[in-house]
């Protein structure tokens, strides 16, 4: 856009443009003081930015919005919520009635604390811990950049817009995605710095003293350096960020708590403004001599106008799809049932499985599942953090995506676990690609902040987490995973997975696809297992937990996971009593299952001995607080896997003896 054309512009803009910003402000600060809490200084600082970014760029209808070739706002500095729910009310919403806004913060209703993903109210993530915002803007870039290169530009086109302040570009998480970001070349990304000085403790100088522009160019972003209240300036930056081939990272230079006669530019106006004088004072510095609440129909209906500015976009795009020879495709894509698409391949593999009986590390099973599962699945995209050859995760039929070709499906995260984890978030929140990754489990501490968010905005996400115990041997503690199936499983609604065999692997895989509304960790050995199931169409693993060898009313139950089921099998051949031997693949899945089919698997008069090479915590739940347990209850060692598991009597042997010990 030329200089000439921004001017006239915003010639036609700025007869209303401050009233217009003033609605999202006035909005903010009457909802918050109602509520006695929030954040007030973002909304008002980041007013003039949103007011010029809705009413001349932004591609969205709010009569759909979930609308799949929409731009996307992230708004990373979570805690400014009032901006993003007062746009949505401005620009017509339908669930986003006043009546939300009056009742901020208050539970039932669709304006929290911080946003949490709600499509119907323009939220397209969750956001509020910091850094992962700006995180999920890579992931949601990545994915319009992939669709695009499947669907074309005629489908799939879109820009992903981020708000974000200090505090997110502190956090590690940025870094990690936004390094990524520059490295891809993902040139549909626009990120806006809210740059207003401000922390919570202070003035920034206290402790964030970097060139964050120079950092930024050495991503490889485009920078430019604004005034965040000039509209003319925001109008030009957008303008010109929409013809780069890089990311684009806008610093606006803002005032938080814009317009208050006492706390602009303060760190106190980060917080809640509640006081009455300084609300009375702001009113009258913006010309704003409204009651709470009111938008005067002149300024409501300019804001409604900008929600009607790409209703004839929307009806071509509308056309084009009805007569697309991709329509089939691009709405699968996007509706995200699959089960029936994988469950012959997956009962395919389980009978291959069943048939050779491999003794094969776990990971390498997952390796196979997915060979046969991406050939037909192109809405699954793949990746790892540089640990691909022994994630198992690249198959023959992967391309690997990058700057000069998003058409694969494949993508080389780099170190960057927790960037790739909030990245594949972002992934699933767009729509049309089913994310999943790989590292080792150990670093799922690194990932958890966004595994975490995963399953609270309960998105399809699937970490293949491999060299699952002190299996992987002579890395030695720093790499082996103690507690970290406790941790996993404390999260809820996160399936975490710990197959015994290619066939549970095989169809915990499936459950993974399946479960639209939740992530999946699938913990995967690096040592090879025996094959321990035999043939069978009904998927066990959803049951959580089921008998893999019976015994009528059995003296000795064994309760074990992963790739101490083997062992438990074994044990129980030399046994000289009734023993029941039940694999747990998934604590969640059991969890689920009604009383009647719990009490089925545990006989009450049954010696209960629970089996996994992890710590205790959470296997009382299955086993009893009195029963015993044959796992970790220290860190790992150095030395190869088999010398470490008899080291710390997780064996065969050890088994028996428990339990030779309780029939006495």
């Amino acid at each position: 856009m030329s200089q000439a054309l921004a001017e006239n512009a915003q010639n036609e803009l700025s007869l209303n443009f401050k009233d217009m910003a003033n609605a999202i402000r006035f909005l903010a600060l009457d909802a918050i003081k109602a509520a006695n809490s929030g954040h007030t200084g973002m909304p008002m600082g980041m007013a003039d930015i949103a007011t010029v970014l809705y009413s001349k760029f932004f591609k969205f209808n709010p009569k759909d919005p979930t609308w799949a070739n929409r731009d996307r706002l992230i708004v990373s500095n979570g805690h400014g919520s009032m901006l993003p729910y007062s746009l949505a009310y401005l620009t017509g919403y339908e669930k986003m009635t006043i009546e939300q806004i009056r009742n901020f913060r208050q539970i039932g209703y669709h304006t929290p604390g911080h946003p949490e993903v709600d499509f119907e109210c323009g939220i397209e993530t969750t956001t509020g811990p910091l850094g992962q915002g700006i995180s999920n803007a890579v992931g949601f870039a990545v994915a319009e950049r992939v669709l695009n290169a499947r669907f074309g530009d005629d489908l799939l086109n879109h820009y992903t817009y981020v708000f974000t302040g200090d505090g997110c570009l502190m956090e590690g998480v940025s870094h990690e995605a936004c390094s990524l970001a520059g490295h891809l070349k993902l040139s549909k990304l626009i990120v806006f710095y809210d740059d207003n000085n401000v922390t919570i403790d202070g003035t920034i100088e206290i402790s964030f003293t970097e060139d964050v522009k120079k950092r930024f160019e050495a991503y490889g972003w485009d920078v430019q350096e604004i005034d965040g209240h000039d509209p003319v300036q925001i109008e030009n930056a957008i303008a010109k960020a929409q013809t780069t081939d890089t990311p684009s990272f806008i610093a606006c230079k803002t005032k938080i708590g814009f317009g208050t006669p006492t706390q602009e530019s303060q760190p106190s106006a980060h917080g809640a403004i509640t006081n009455d004088d300084e609300i009375a004072g702001t009113r009258k510095n913006l010309g704003w001599d409204h009651e709470p609440f009111v938008i005067p129909d002149d300024i409501l209906n300019q804001w409604r106008d900008v929600g009607e500015l790409n209703k004839q976009e929307h009806h071509d795009w509308t056309n084009r799809l009805n007569h697309s020879d991709q329509k089939d495709a691009f709405e699968h894509a996007f509706r995200g049932d699959h089960a029936k698409c994988i469950a012959p391949v997956i009962q395919a593999v389980k009978e291959k499985i069943a048939a050779e009986k491999p003794s094969d590390a776990t990971r390498k099973s997952s390796g196979r599942v997915l060979e046969k599962l991406i050939p037909v699945m192109p809405e699954m995209v793949g990746g790892s953090a540089d640990l691909t050859g022994s994630n198992n995760t690249k198959t023959k039929s992967s391309t690997v995506i990058d700057r000069n070709n998003y058409a694969g499906n494949y993508i080389n995260y780099g170190v960057r676990e927790h960037g790739m984890a909030a990245a594949m978030n972002g992934m699933a929140l767009h729509g049309g690609i089913i994310p999943y990754a790989g590292t080792f489990l150990q670093f799922a501490d690194y990932s958890r902040p966004a595994i975490r968010l995963a399953a609270l905005m309960k998105q399809r996400v699937v970490h293949v987490m491999t060299h699952d115990s002190i299996g992987l041997g002579e890395d030695g503690p720093t790499h082996q995973p103690v507690e970290h199936y406790a941790a996993l499983r404390a999260i809820p609604n996160l399936y975490f997975y710990r197959p015994c065999d290619g066939i549970e692997t095989a169809e915990s895989w499936e459950l993974a696809i399946e479960s639209k509304d939740a992530p999946s960790v699938l913990a995967l050995t690096r040592q090879n297992v025996p094959t321990v199931c035999e043939a069978r169409k009904e998927n066990m693993v959803a049951k959580g937990a089921y008998i893999l060898k019976d015994a009528s009313d059995p003296d000795v139950t064994i309760f074990a996971s992963g790739s101490e089921v083997h062992l438990a099998l074994e044990a129980s051949e030399k046994i000289d009593a009734k023993v029941r031997v039940v694999s747990v693949p998934c604590f969640e899945r059991f969890a689920e299952q009604d009383g009647s089919y719990y009490q089925s698997l545990v006989c009450n008069k049954s010696i209960k001995i629970g089996v996994e090479a992890g710590v205790r915590f959470g296997w009382d739940a299955i086993i009893g607080a009195h029963s015993t347990f044959i796992g970790m209850n220290s860190f790992g060692e150095s030395a190869p896997s088999e010398v470490l598991f008899e080291h710390f009597g997780i064996t065969t042997q050890a088994i028996v003896d428990a339990a030779n010990q309780k029939l006495k």
